[in-house]
């Protein structure tokens, strides 16, 4: 048997790979597999966005269909125009968010010179936000300027929105805050 130089360097590292394969526990034979069930696969999709910065990128939530609809996955959607499927890491962990026990679920007030934060209803947080809004405002009110011209404005209240709102709900938002007559109004994206 006549061999070249090239076919003994195949030969020889065609069969240390062979039997660096064996080595390593490949077994050759057939095996019986199976295809497990996803946990998403009876589960409610609905889309959402991001919460944590200024970019918006879009979110599939999967909710369970029995019990509270409680969060089992969150995966980036592949069909929003901002991130097409991509997620940064803090976008995908955002279930951990959800599903924490550490999480504040119910409004929590410190009352002025206080040590300790004590629960509150939700009702009485959103009575004393719009009444400490109301007295702000009224506090800081200007009806006309030094020339007597009509601006019906405040200057103790400033509103910064959220890059997370689309377009309908920032202009409901504007609306509402150039109603209460404020003047610095500006948006997260811009900042």
């Amino acid at each position: 048997m006549k061999l070249t130089r090239r076919q003994f360097i195949k030969i020889t590292g065609a069969s240390a790979a062979g039997v660096m394969a064996l080595g390593l526990g490949i077994d050759l034979k057939p095996i019986r597999s199976h295809a497990q069930t996803l946990k998403i696969r009876y589960a409610k999709e609905t889309t959402s966005i991001c919460c944590y910065c200024a970019v918006g990128c879009g979110v599939i939530v999967h909710t369970g269909k029995a019990g509270a609809g409680k969060v089992i996955n969150i995966e980036g959607d592949p069909d929003h125009p901002i991130n097409e499927g991509a997620l940064c890491a803090k976008g995908a962990a955002l279930s951990q968010l959800v599903n924490n026990e550490n999480r504040v679920t119910t409004p929590l007030y410190r009352a002025p010179y206080s040590t300790r934060w004590q629960k509150v209803s939700w009702d009485w947080a959103l009575w004393q936000i719009a009444l400490r809004v109301k007295k702000s405002r009224d506090a800081s009110f200007t009806a006309r300027n030094a020339k007597g011209q009509v601006v019906n404005r405040t200057n103790g209240i400033a509103h910064v929105g959220s890059a997370a709102l689309d377009n309908e709900e920032c202009w409901l938002i504007q609306a509402m805050m150039r109603a209460l007559g404020l003047v610095y109004i500006e948006h997260q994206a811009r900042i």
